[in-house]
């Protein structure tokens, strides 16, 4: 697992550095420090997720291969939510009144 963290986006909650000390330091103003590279082994994983969604302002994130895409299903006409938006060219259909 690597990890970022966005110095830019942290308000300082310190939440990180209570779960994943050895990852998470605080500076003099209370805002957090990434320690070392980002590169957390699989032992540690655990607190340094917890660490992650824990973050109220989502400034730190998980960096790696990015998820196969779910193949999405072909959806005929008449199963296309598209197909039945109220238009003026079907406003009949609808019972649209001018």
């Amino acid at each position: 697992m690597k990890i970022r963290l966005d110095r830019t986006v942290c308000d300082g909650f310190g939440l990180c550095a209570k779960h994943a000390p050895e990852y998470f330091s605080l500076d003099d103003w209370g805002y957090a420090c990434l320690v070392g590279n980002g590169d957390v082994p699989q032992q540690d994983r655990d607190a340094v997720m917890r660490a992650l969604l824990d973050c109220p302002v989502h400034a730190i994130t998980e960096v790696g291969e990015p998820k196969p895409s779910i193949p999405h299903p072909q959806l005929h006409d008449e199963d296309d939510p598209a197909s039945r938006v109220k238009t003026e060219s079907n406003e009949a259909e609808w019972g649209f009144i001018r």
